[in-house]
Protein backbone atom coordinates (compact mmCIF):
# COMPACT_ATOMS: atom_id res chain seq x y z
CA UNK A 1 0.00 0.00 0.00
CA UNK A 2 1.62 3.53 -1.36
CA UNK A 3 1.16 6.55 2.08
CA UNK A 4 -1.73 8.40 2.02
CA UNK A 5 -1.54 11.35 -0.28
CA UNK A 6 1.00 10.00 -2.95
CA UNK A 7 0.00 9.30 -6.40
CA UNK A 8 -0.79 5.27 -6.96
CA UNK A 9 0.40 2.95 -9.28
CA UNK A 10 -1.91 2.40 -12.61
CA UNK A 11 -1.75 -1.75 -11.20
CA UNK A 12 -2.58 -1.50 -7.90
CA UNK A 13 -5.49 0.41 -5.72
CA UNK A 14 -7.16 2.68 -7.77
CA UNK A 15 -5.60 2.40 -10.74
CA UNK A 16 -8.01 -0.58 -11.59
CA UNK A 17 -10.93 0.89 -11.03
CA UNK A 18 -9.25 3.99 -12.75
CA UNK A 19 -9.56 1.68 -16.12
CA UNK A 20 -13.10 0.66 -15.86
CA UNK A 21 -14.09 4.33 -14.77
CA UNK A 22 -16.18 5.94 -17.35
CA UNK A 23 -14.32 9.09 -19.02
CA UNK A 24 -15.14 11.79 -21.64
CA UNK A 25 -18.18 11.69 -23.32
CA UNK A 26 -18.54 8.00 -21.41
CA UNK A 27 -18.81 9.95 -18.04
CA UNK A 28 -21.00 12.82 -19.13
CA UNK A 29 -23.62 10.09 -20.77
CA UNK A 30 -23.32 7.63 -18.44
CA UNK A 31 -22.31 8.97 -14.79
CA UNK A 32 -24.37 12.62 -15.24
CA UNK A 33 -26.85 11.18 -17.54
CA UNK A 34 -26.34 13.77 -20.55
CA UNK A 35 -27.29 16.51 -18.15
CA UNK A 36 -27.26 20.16 -19.91
CA UNK A 37 -27.97 22.01 -16.45
CA UNK A 38 -25.35 22.73 -14.08
CA UNK A 39 -25.30 24.71 -11.30
CA UNK A 40 -21.90 26.74 -10.43
CA UNK A 41 -20.01 26.22 -7.51
CA UNK A 42 -20.48 29.46 -5.56
CA UNK A 43 -18.04 30.31 -2.12
CA UNK A 44 -21.17 30.56 0.33
CA UNK A 45 -23.75 29.86 -1.51
CA UNK A 46 -23.31 26.26 -2.95
CA UNK A 47 -24.61 24.49 0.31
CA UNK A 48 -26.54 21.29 0.40
CA UNK A 49 -29.97 23.20 0.95
CA UNK A 50 -29.68 25.34 -1.69
CA UNK A 51 -28.26 22.07 -4.12
CA UNK A 52 -31.45 20.77 -3.04
CA UNK A 53 -33.42 23.82 -4.23
CA UNK A 54 -32.08 24.01 -7.33
CA UNK A 55 -32.43 20.02 -8.46
CA UNK A 56 -36.18 20.77 -7.14
CA UNK A 57 -36.53 23.91 -10.02
CA UNK A 58 -34.43 21.86 -12.92
CA UNK A 59 -30.74 21.83 -12.01
CA UNK A 60 -29.28 17.95 -13.31
CA UNK A 61 -25.72 18.65 -11.69
CA UNK A 62 -24.33 20.46 -9.10
CA UNK A 63 -21.07 21.31 -6.93
CA UNK A 64 -20.29 22.21 -3.96
CA UNK A 65 -18.87 25.36 -2.66
CA UNK A 66 -14.59 25.92 -4.18
CA UNK A 67 -13.01 23.76 -0.94
CA UNK A 68 -9.28 24.85 -0.26
CA UNK A 69 -7.81 21.65 -0.55
CA UNK A 70 -4.97 22.07 2.28
CA UNK A 71 -7.69 22.81 5.19
CA UNK A 72 -9.88 20.26 4.09
CA UNK A 73 -7.04 17.89 4.75
CA UNK A 74 -5.70 19.20 7.66
CA UNK A 75 -9.63 20.20 9.48
CA UNK A 76 -11.86 17.50 9.69
CA UNK A 77 -14.68 20.06 11.08
CA UNK A 78 -14.18 21.73 8.01
CA UNK A 79 -13.94 18.21 5.57
CA UNK A 80 -17.85 17.35 7.84
CA UNK A 81 -19.49 20.19 7.04
CA UNK A 82 -18.05 20.52 2.96
CA UNK A 83 -19.38 17.21 2.28
CA UNK A 84 -22.48 17.32 3.39
CA UNK A 85 -24.82 15.83 1.18
CA UNK A 86 -27.74 12.80 1.02
CA UNK A 87 -29.30 10.40 -1.36
CA UNK A 88 -31.36 13.39 -3.52
CA UNK A 89 -27.61 15.35 -3.75
CA UNK A 90 -26.61 13.22 -7.05
CA UNK A 91 -24.68 13.84 -9.29
CA UNK A 92 -22.66 15.63 -7.10
CA UNK A 93 -18.74 16.58 -8.47
CA UNK A 94 -16.57 18.18 -5.49
CA UNK A 95 -14.37 20.86 -6.07
CA UNK A 96 -11.09 22.15 -4.56
CA UNK A 97 -8.62 25.06 -5.13
CA UNK A 98 -5.02 24.53 -4.46
CA UNK A 99 -1.39 24.91 -6.14
CA UNK A 100 0.28 21.61 -5.05
CA UNK A 101 -0.33 18.58 -6.51
CA UNK A 102 0.06 16.11 -3.21
CA UNK A 103 -2.11 18.06 -1.07
CA UNK A 104 -4.86 18.54 -3.62
CA UNK A 105 -4.32 14.19 -4.44
CA UNK A 106 -4.88 13.98 -0.59
CA UNK A 107 -8.22 16.11 -0.20
CA UNK A 108 -9.21 14.16 -3.36
CA UNK A 109 -8.76 10.96 -2.16
CA UNK A 110 -10.45 11.82 1.26
CA UNK A 111 -13.49 13.36 -0.88
CA UNK A 112 -13.84 10.65 -3.68
CA UNK A 113 -16.71 7.99 -2.28
CA UNK A 114 -18.96 11.06 -1.59
CA UNK A 115 -18.65 12.39 -4.82
CA UNK A 116 -18.92 11.71 -8.77
CA UNK A 117 -16.36 13.36 -9.85
CA UNK A 118 -13.21 16.27 -8.16
CA UNK A 119 -13.30 19.51 -10.17
CA UNK A 120 -9.88 21.82 -9.88
CA UNK A 121 -10.73 25.24 -9.83
CA UNK A 122 -8.93 27.66 -12.25
CA UNK A 123 -11.02 29.79 -12.81
CA UNK A 124 -11.51 32.41 -9.19
CA UNK A 125 -10.47 35.74 -10.27
CA UNK A 126 -10.82 37.22 -6.59
CA UNK A 127 -8.00 39.14 -4.80
CA UNK A 128 -7.70 36.11 -2.00
CA UNK A 129 -6.92 33.98 -5.15
CA UNK A 130 -4.09 36.16 -6.18
CA UNK A 131 -2.54 35.79 -2.21
CA UNK A 132 -3.05 32.23 -2.53
CA UNK A 133 -2.34 31.77 -5.91
CA UNK A 134 -4.92 29.24 -6.74
CA UNK A 135 -7.59 29.76 -9.09
CA UNK A 136 -7.06 31.83 -12.50
CA UNK A 137 -3.78 32.79 -11.03
CA UNK A 138 -2.14 29.10 -12.13
CA UNK A 139 -3.42 29.69 -15.82
CA UNK A 140 0.10 30.91 -16.76
CA UNK A 141 1.62 28.51 -15.33
CA UNK A 142 0.85 25.25 -17.29
CA UNK A 143 3.68 23.07 -16.23
CA UNK A 144 2.32 22.86 -12.57
CA UNK A 145 -1.22 23.12 -13.90
CA UNK A 146 0.00 19.40 -15.67
CA UNK A 147 1.31 18.05 -13.01
CA UNK A 148 -2.05 18.61 -10.74
CA UNK A 149 -4.24 17.15 -13.35
CA UNK A 150 -2.08 14.47 -14.47
CA UNK A 151 -1.31 13.58 -10.72
CA UNK A 152 -5.36 12.96 -10.17
CA UNK A 153 -6.55 11.41 -13.24
CA UNK A 154 -4.08 8.53 -12.17
CA UNK A 155 -4.76 8.20 -8.60
CA UNK A 156 -8.20 8.70 -8.60
CA UNK A 157 -10.75 6.40 -8.98
CA UNK A 158 -13.31 9.44 -10.63
CA UNK A 159 -13.27 11.68 -13.21
CA UNK A 160 -11.39 14.84 -12.72
CA UNK A 161 -12.60 17.90 -14.64
CA UNK A 162 -11.42 21.59 -14.55
CA UNK A 163 -13.16 25.11 -14.32
CA UNK A 164 -11.14 27.31 -16.37
CA UNK A 165 -11.47 31.36 -17.57
CA UNK A 166 -10.42 32.41 -21.45
CA UNK A 167 -7.07 34.23 -22.12
CA UNK A 168 -7.94 37.08 -24.64
CA UNK A 169 -6.77 35.58 -27.44
CA UNK A 170 -8.95 32.62 -29.00
CA UNK A 171 -5.23 30.95 -29.59
CA UNK A 172 -4.10 30.83 -26.01
CA UNK A 173 -7.77 29.91 -24.71
CA UNK A 174 -7.55 26.42 -26.83
CA UNK A 175 -3.85 25.72 -26.28
CA UNK A 176 -4.75 26.09 -22.71
CA UNK A 177 -7.37 23.17 -22.73
CA UNK A 178 -5.72 20.90 -25.01
CA UNK A 179 -3.28 21.46 -22.81
CA UNK A 180 -5.49 20.03 -19.84
CA UNK A 181 -7.40 17.50 -22.14
CA UNK A 182 -3.90 16.24 -22.34
CA UNK A 183 -3.19 16.16 -18.80
CA UNK A 184 -6.02 13.98 -18.54
CA UNK A 185 -9.17 16.35 -17.54
CA UNK A 186 -12.12 14.62 -18.36
CA UNK A 187 -14.35 17.67 -18.12
CA UNK A 188 -14.15 21.13 -18.80
CA UNK A 189 -16.51 23.84 -17.83
CA UNK A 190 -15.21 27.11 -20.23
CA UNK A 191 -16.26 30.62 -18.06
CA UNK A 192 -16.07 33.07 -21.39
CA UNK A 193 -14.71 36.04 -19.31
CA UNK A 194 -10.77 36.59 -18.51
CA UNK A 195 -9.81 36.95 -14.75
CA UNK A 196 -9.88 40.21 -14.90
CA UNK A 197 -13.36 40.52 -15.92
CA UNK A 198 -14.84 40.77 -12.41
CA UNK A 199 -16.88 42.83 -10.03
CA UNK A 200 -18.71 45.88 -12.41
CA UNK A 201 -15.89 45.39 -14.87
CA UNK A 202 -17.38 42.22 -15.66
CA UNK A 203 -19.11 42.60 -18.78
CA UNK A 204 -20.16 39.85 -21.50
CA UNK A 205 -19.02 36.65 -21.45
CA UNK A 206 -17.52 35.65 -25.12
CA UNK A 207 -19.51 32.78 -26.50
CA UNK A 208 -17.14 32.46 -29.41
CA UNK A 209 -13.91 31.70 -27.51
CA UNK A 210 -16.12 28.72 -25.76
CA UNK A 211 -16.70 27.89 -29.19
CA UNK A 212 -13.74 27.50 -30.30
CA UNK A 213 -12.43 25.46 -27.21
CA UNK A 214 -15.52 22.93 -27.53
CA UNK A 215 -14.55 22.60 -31.71
CA UNK A 216 -10.74 21.63 -30.69
CA UNK A 217 -11.44 19.30 -27.89
CA UNK A 218 -12.91 15.82 -27.98
CA UNK A 219 -14.04 15.68 -23.66
CA UNK A 220 -17.82 17.22 -23.39
CA UNK A 221 -17.22 20.90 -22.88
CA UNK A 222 -19.86 22.94 -20.41
CA UNK A 223 -20.64 26.75 -21.41
CA UNK A 224 -20.24 29.05 -18.49
CA UNK A 225 -21.83 32.69 -18.60
CA UNK A 226 -24.89 34.95 -19.71
CA UNK A 227 -27.57 32.56 -18.58
CA UNK A 228 -29.95 34.56 -17.37
CA UNK A 229 -32.94 32.89 -18.52
CA UNK A 230 -33.98 29.52 -19.64
CA UNK A 231 -34.02 31.38 -23.65
CA UNK A 232 -30.47 31.61 -23.01
CA UNK A 233 -30.13 27.98 -22.36
CA UNK A 234 -31.62 27.11 -25.75
CA UNK A 235 -29.60 29.89 -27.33
CA UNK A 236 -25.83 29.11 -25.98
CA UNK A 237 -26.19 25.55 -26.74
CA UNK A 238 -26.94 26.38 -30.46
CA UNK A 239 -24.48 28.67 -30.67
CA UNK A 240 -21.81 27.19 -28.91
CA UNK A 241 -22.40 23.18 -29.34
CA UNK A 242 -21.89 22.51 -25.72
CA UNK A 243 -22.96 19.79 -23.76
CA UNK A 244 -24.68 21.51 -21.53
CA UNK A 245 -24.71 24.95 -19.51
CA UNK A 246 -23.32 25.92 -16.08
CA UNK A 247 -25.51 29.06 -14.13
CA UNK A 248 -24.18 31.04 -11.53
CA UNK A 249 -25.53 34.21 -10.52
CA UNK A 250 -28.77 33.47 -12.98
CA UNK A 251 -29.41 30.62 -10.62
CA UNK A 252 -28.91 32.79 -7.01
CA UNK A 253 -31.43 35.44 -7.99
CA UNK A 254 -33.90 32.87 -9.89
CA UNK A 255 -33.48 29.45 -8.77
CA UNK A 256 -36.07 28.08 -11.48
CA UNK A 257 -33.98 29.90 -14.06
CA UNK A 258 -34.01 26.34 -15.78
CA UNK A 259 -37.84 25.75 -15.56
CA UNK A 260 -38.32 29.12 -17.51
CA UNK A 261 -40.78 30.79 -14.61
CA UNK A 262 -40.51 33.78 -12.57
CA UNK A 263 -41.92 32.61 -9.00
CA UNK A 264 -43.24 34.82 -6.37
CA UNK A 265 -39.55 35.41 -4.12
CA UNK A 266 -41.69 34.18 -1.08
CA UNK A 267 -42.72 30.90 -2.30
CA UNK A 268 -38.78 29.98 -3.22
CA UNK A 269 -37.92 32.02 0.00
CA UNK A 270 -40.07 29.83 2.25
CA UNK A 271 -39.41 26.27 0.46
CA UNK A 272 -35.38 27.48 0.79
CA UNK A 273 -36.07 28.06 4.97
CA UNK A 274 -38.02 24.71 4.88
CA UNK A 275 -34.39 22.98 3.22
CA UNK A 276 -32.12 24.98 5.54
CA UNK A 277 -33.91 24.37 8.59
CA UNK A 278 -33.82 20.32 7.66
CA UNK A 279 -30.02 20.76 6.59
CA UNK A 280 -28.51 23.50 8.82
CA UNK A 281 -25.86 26.04 7.50
CA UNK A 282 -24.41 29.18 8.50
CA UNK A 283 -26.73 32.12 9.13
CA UNK A 284 -24.76 34.46 6.67
CA UNK A 285 -25.42 31.97 3.68
CA UNK A 286 -29.65 32.27 4.59
CA UNK A 287 -28.99 35.78 4.65
CA UNK A 288 -26.89 36.11 1.37
CA UNK A 289 -30.01 34.14 -0.04
CA UNK A 290 -32.54 36.22 0.89
CA UNK A 291 -30.87 38.96 0.12
CA UNK A 292 -30.32 38.60 -3.65
CA UNK A 293 -33.93 36.86 -3.80
CA UNK A 294 -35.37 40.17 -3.02
CA UNK A 295 -33.05 42.32 -4.63
CA UNK A 296 -35.97 43.74 -6.45
CA UNK A 297 -37.66 44.47 -3.58
CA UNK A 298 -35.43 45.20 -1.08
CA UNK A 299 -34.27 48.50 -3.59
CA UNK A 300 -37.74 50.14 -2.72
CA UNK A 301 -37.26 52.82 -0.39
CA UNK A 302 -41.22 51.55 1.06
CA UNK A 303 -39.45 48.00 2.13
CA UNK A 304 -35.88 49.66 3.44
CA UNK A 305 -37.14 48.98 7.11
CA UNK A 306 -37.25 44.62 6.14
CA UNK A 307 -34.16 45.04 4.12
CA UNK A 308 -32.98 45.97 8.18
CA UNK A 309 -34.53 43.35 9.19
CA UNK A 310 -32.87 40.76 7.05
CA UNK A 311 -29.60 42.08 7.76
CA UNK A 312 -29.58 42.18 11.46
CA UNK A 313 -32.10 38.60 11.91
CA UNK A 314 -29.85 35.93 13.50
CA UNK A 315 -32.59 33.21 13.16
CA UNK A 316 -34.42 31.30 10.80
CA UNK A 317 -37.49 32.22 12.84
CA UNK A 318 -36.56 36.08 11.93
CA UNK A 319 -36.37 35.06 8.81
CA UNK A 320 -39.02 33.81 8.10
CA UNK A 321 -41.02 36.61 9.53
CA UNK A 322 -39.35 39.45 7.57
CA UNK A 323 -40.38 37.01 4.41
CA UNK A 324 -43.98 36.99 5.42
CA UNK A 325 -43.95 40.16 6.04
CA UNK A 326 -42.89 41.18 2.45
CA UNK A 327 -45.77 38.25 1.21
CA UNK A 328 -48.11 40.25 3.11
CA UNK A 329 -47.55 43.64 1.25
CA UNK A 330 -47.05 42.23 -2.12
CA UNK A 331 -49.49 39.39 -1.91
CA UNK A 332 -52.72 41.99 -3.30
CA UNK A 333 -50.54 43.06 -5.83
CA UNK A 334 -49.69 39.68 -7.68
CA UNK A 335 -53.26 38.27 -6.78
CA UNK A 336 -54.79 40.96 -8.92
CA UNK A 337 -56.51 43.10 -6.13
CA UNK A 338 -54.64 46.09 -6.21
CA UNK A 339 -53.15 47.49 -9.30
CA UNK A 340 -49.14 47.68 -9.81
CA UNK A 341 -48.03 51.00 -10.69
CA UNK A 342 -44.63 50.10 -11.79
CA UNK A 343 -42.44 52.70 -13.00
CA UNK A 344 -40.53 52.29 -16.38
CA UNK A 345 -38.66 54.66 -18.82
CA UNK A 346 -38.80 52.24 -22.06
CA UNK A 347 -41.51 50.21 -23.60
CA UNK A 348 -40.21 46.74 -22.78
CA UNK A 349 -41.70 44.49 -20.19
CA UNK A 350 -40.54 44.91 -17.13
CA UNK A 351 -41.49 41.66 -14.25
CA UNK A 352 -43.17 43.40 -10.83
CA UNK A 353 -40.35 43.33 -8.04
CA UNK A 354 -41.83 40.52 -6.02
CA UNK A 355 -40.99 38.03 -8.74
CA UNK A 356 -37.68 35.74 -9.38
CA UNK A 357 -35.55 37.32 -11.69
CA UNK A 358 -32.34 38.21 -12.42
CA UNK A 359 -29.75 40.77 -12.21
CA UNK A 360 -28.52 42.63 -15.01
CA UNK A 361 -25.19 44.48 -14.29
CA UNK A 362 -24.58 47.76 -16.13
CA UNK A 363 -22.18 47.80 -18.74
CA UNK A 364 -18.46 48.21 -17.69
CA UNK A 365 -18.68 51.32 -20.12
CA UNK A 366 -21.00 52.99 -18.27
CA UNK A 367 -19.50 52.15 -14.80
CA UNK A 368 -16.53 54.13 -15.91
CA UNK A 369 -18.22 56.76 -16.94
CA UNK A 370 -20.27 57.12 -13.58
CA UNK A 371 -16.91 56.74 -11.63
CA UNK A 372 -15.91 59.62 -13.39
CA UNK A 373 -18.65 61.48 -12.89
CA UNK A 374 -19.08 60.74 -9.40
CA UNK A 375 -15.03 62.08 -9.35
CA UNK A 376 -15.91 65.69 -10.88
CA UNK A 377 -18.94 66.09 -7.99
CA UNK A 378 -16.89 64.71 -5.24
CA UNK A 379 -14.43 67.62 -6.52
CA UNK A 380 -17.09 70.18 -6.56
CA UNK A 381 -18.44 69.56 -3.43
CA UNK A 382 -16.05 71.75 -1.06
CA UNK A 383 -17.99 74.49 -1.65
CA UNK A 384 -20.77 73.25 0.31
CA UNK A 385 -18.00 73.27 3.48
CA UNK A 386 -16.65 70.77 5.48
CA UNK A 387 -19.31 68.33 6.01
CA UNK A 388 -19.00 66.29 2.42
CA UNK A 389 -21.79 63.96 3.08
CA UNK A 390 -24.21 66.88 3.06
CA UNK A 391 -22.45 69.03 0.17
CA UNK A 392 -22.82 65.23 -1.84
CA UNK A 393 -26.70 64.51 -0.76
CA UNK A 394 -27.09 68.74 -1.71
CA UNK A 395 -25.72 68.22 -5.21
CA UNK A 396 -27.88 64.70 -6.05
CA UNK A 397 -31.20 66.28 -4.68
CA UNK A 398 -29.83 69.84 -7.45
CA UNK A 399 -29.21 66.68 -9.73
CA UNK A 400 -32.92 65.82 -10.08
CA UNK A 401 -33.17 63.91 -6.44
CA UNK A 402 -31.57 60.52 -4.77
CA UNK A 403 -32.55 56.91 -4.46
CA UNK A 404 -30.16 56.12 -1.91
CA UNK A 405 -31.12 54.72 1.20
CA UNK A 406 -31.52 57.37 4.01
CA UNK A 407 -28.75 56.43 6.79
CA UNK A 408 -29.58 56.19 10.09
CA UNK A 409 -30.24 58.88 12.62
CA UNK A 410 -27.50 57.53 14.74
CA UNK A 411 -25.17 57.90 11.57
CA UNK A 412 -26.05 61.32 11.14
CA UNK A 413 -25.29 62.44 14.73
CA UNK A 414 -22.41 64.93 14.82
CA UNK A 415 -20.84 62.55 17.72
CA UNK A 416 -20.92 59.87 14.92
CA UNK A 417 -18.63 61.27 12.20
CA UNK A 418 -15.60 59.99 14.05
CA UNK A 419 -16.43 56.95 15.11
CA UNK A 420 -15.36 53.48 13.13
CA UNK A 421 -17.51 51.31 10.51
CA UNK A 422 -17.81 48.71 13.12
CA UNK A 423 -19.00 50.78 15.82
CA UNK A 424 -21.85 52.66 13.21
CA UNK A 425 -23.13 48.81 12.35
CA UNK A 426 -22.86 48.03 15.70
CA UNK A 427 -25.00 51.19 16.71
CA UNK A 428 -28.05 50.63 13.70
CA UNK A 429 -28.33 46.56 14.99
CA UNK A 430 -28.52 48.21 18.65
CA UNK A 431 -31.44 50.60 17.18
CA UNK A 432 -33.32 47.51 15.32
CA UNK A 433 -33.15 45.06 18.57
CA UNK A 434 -32.54 46.83 21.54
CA UNK A 435 -33.35 43.90 23.75
CA UNK A 436 -31.10 42.02 21.53
CA UNK A 437 -27.52 41.37 22.66
CA UNK A 438 -24.97 40.49 20.38
CA UNK A 439 -22.02 38.85 20.16
CA UNK A 440 -22.77 35.70 21.87
CA UNK A 441 -22.78 31.91 20.52
CA UNK A 442 -26.38 30.78 19.69
CA UNK A 443 -27.32 27.88 21.79
CA UNK A 444 -24.77 28.62 24.63
CA UNK A 445 -26.44 29.45 28.31
CA UNK A 446 -25.85 32.89 28.84
CA UNK A 447 -24.04 33.79 32.87
CA UNK A 448 -26.70 34.94 35.83
CA UNK A 449 -24.91 37.92 36.37
CA UNK A 450 -23.54 39.07 32.81
CA UNK A 451 -24.55 39.15 28.77
CA UNK A 452 -21.41 37.04 28.37
CA UNK A 453 -22.21 33.10 27.55
CA UNK A 454 -21.60 31.18 30.65
CA UNK A 455 -18.96 28.43 31.38
CA UNK A 456 -20.46 24.81 29.45
CA UNK A 457 -18.65 23.06 32.97
CA UNK A 458 -19.36 25.91 35.45
CA UNK A 459 -21.19 24.58 38.31
CA UNK A 460 -22.52 28.41 39.11
CA UNK A 461 -23.55 28.99 35.63
CA UNK A 462 -21.13 31.88 35.22
CA UNK A 463 -18.50 33.24 33.07
CA UNK A 464 -15.45 32.74 33.99
CA UNK A 465 -14.59 36.36 35.31
CA UNK A 466 -17.52 36.54 37.05
CA UNK A 467 -17.02 32.93 38.41
CA UNK A 468 -13.32 34.23 39.66
CA UNK A 469 -15.39 36.93 41.37
CA UNK A 470 -17.19 34.83 43.20
CA UNK A 471 -14.60 32.05 44.18
CA UNK A 472 -12.51 34.83 45.85
CA UNK A 473 -14.80 35.89 48.01
CA UNK A 474 -17.10 33.07 48.80
CA UNK A 475 -13.55 30.93 48.97
CA UNK A 476 -14.70 27.76 46.43
CA UNK A 477 -13.36 26.22 43.69
CA UNK A 478 -14.29 25.84 40.37
CA UNK A 479 -13.33 23.00 38.37
CA UNK A 480 -14.94 23.88 35.36
CA UNK A 481 -12.80 27.07 34.69
CA UNK A 482 -10.46 25.69 36.40
CA UNK A 483 -10.36 28.00 39.46
CA UNK A 484 -8.97 26.44 42.79
CA UNK A 485 -9.08 29.53 45.60
CA UNK A 486 -10.43 27.18 47.87
CA UNK A 487 -7.49 24.90 47.28
CA UNK A 488 -4.84 26.95 47.31
CA UNK A 489 -5.51 29.03 50.14
CA UNK A 490 -6.10 25.67 52.52
CA UNK A 491 -2.71 24.46 51.25
CA UNK A 492 -1.22 28.12 52.03
CA UNK A 493 -2.69 27.49 55.59
CA UNK A 494 -1.29 23.83 55.92
CA UNK A 495 2.52 24.92 55.02
CA UNK A 496 1.92 28.40 56.89
CA UNK A 497 1.43 25.88 59.90
CA UNK A 498 3.88 23.69 59.14
CA UNK A 499 6.14 26.69 59.20
CA UNK A 500 5.53 28.03 62.48
CA UNK A 501 5.75 24.42 64.26
CA UNK A 502 8.94 24.14 62.18
CA UNK A 503 10.55 27.19 63.64
CA UNK A 504 9.37 26.57 67.36
CA UNK A 505 10.75 23.03 67.19
CA UNK A 506 13.55 24.18 65.64
CA UNK A 507 14.20 26.78 68.63
CA UNK A 508 13.49 23.95 71.08
CA UNK A 509 16.05 21.80 69.44
CA UNK A 510 18.81 24.71 70.83
CA UNK A 511 17.03 24.68 74.20
CA UNK A 512 16.08 20.96 75.44
CA UNK A 513 14.33 22.38 78.13
CA UNK A 514 11.56 24.29 76.49
CA UNK A 515 10.29 20.85 74.62
CA UNK A 516 7.61 20.13 76.86
CA UNK A 517 5.88 23.41 76.48
CA UNK A 518 6.25 22.89 72.64
CA UNK A 519 4.74 19.28 72.45
CA UNK A 520 0.93 19.29 72.49
CA UNK A 521 -0.67 17.76 75.76
CA UNK A 522 -1.98 14.78 73.96
CA UNK A 523 1.25 14.15 71.84
CA UNK A 524 2.91 10.46 73.12
CA UNK A 525 6.76 10.15 72.49
CA UNK A 526 7.60 6.88 71.38
CA UNK A 527 11.08 5.77 71.04
CA UNK A 528 12.41 3.22 69.38
CA UNK A 529 13.99 -0.09 71.51
CA UNK A 530 17.19 0.11 70.26
CA UNK A 531 17.71 3.55 72.02
CA UNK A 532 16.48 3.64 75.30
CA UNK A 533 17.19 7.37 75.56
CA UNK A 534 15.07 10.14 74.42
CA UNK A 535 17.49 12.26 72.60
CA UNK A 536 15.81 14.85 70.20
CA UNK A 537 18.82 14.89 67.65
CA UNK A 538 17.76 10.96 67.20
CA UNK A 539 15.86 10.67 63.99
CA UNK A 540 13.51 8.29 64.56
CA UNK A 541 11.90 9.87 67.76
CA UNK A 542 8.50 10.66 66.53
CA UNK A 543 5.56 13.45 68.41
CA UNK A 544 2.34 11.79 68.04
CA UNK A 545 1.78 10.92 64.45
CA UNK A 546 4.44 12.93 63.18
CA UNK A 547 7.97 12.31 63.52
CA UNK A 548 10.63 15.51 64.50
CA UNK A 549 12.32 15.13 61.37
CA UNK A 550 9.09 16.14 59.86
CA UNK A 551 9.20 19.45 62.54
CA UNK A 552 13.02 19.78 61.58
CA UNK A 553 13.56 19.20 58.16
CA UNK A 554 16.56 19.83 56.79
CA UNK A 555 16.86 24.07 56.10
CA UNK A 556 17.95 24.12 53.02
CA UNK A 557 15.71 21.18 51.54
CA UNK A 558 12.60 23.24 53.34
CA UNK A 559 13.60 26.30 51.83
CA UNK A 560 13.51 24.18 48.05
CA UNK A 561 10.39 23.08 49.20
CA UNK A 562 8.77 26.13 50.08
CA UNK A 563 10.50 27.93 46.72
CA UNK A 564 8.72 25.15 45.12
CA UNK A 565 5.27 25.99 46.09
CA UNK A 566 5.65 29.68 45.71
CA UNK A 567 5.49 30.20 49.71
Amino acid sequence: MTEMGSPMPAEAGPGAARAKRPGGEAFWRETLGGAQRFVAPMVDASELAWRLLSRRHGAQVCYTPMLHSSVFVRDPKYRQEALATCAEDRPLIVQFCGNDSQTLLEAALLAEPHCDAVDLNLGCPQAIARRGRYGAFLQDDWDLLHDIVSTLHRALSVPVTCKIRVFEDVGRTVEYAQMLEAAGCQMLTVHGRTREQKGPLTGLASWSHIKAVRENVKIPVVANGNIQCLQDVYHCLEETGCHGVMSAEGNLYNPSVFEGGNPPAWDIALEYLDLAEKHPCPTSYVRGHLFKLFQHCLCLPENFDLRSQLATGSYLKEFRNTVSELKERYLPFHNGEKPWMGKSDSFNLVLPPWLCQPYVRIPPEEHLKKMEEKQNRNADINQYGEDPVQGEAEKENQDGGSHKRPRESSVESTESKNMSRRKLRKLRRLKHNPDKIFGTRQGVEKCVKCPNPSGTKCLNHLCKACCKTLCYVEEQDCPGHRILIKTRRETARRYSALDKKAHELSDNSEHPENLEAAVPDNAELIAPAKSPSNDLTDESVSVGAISVEDYVPDTLQYQATLEHKNF
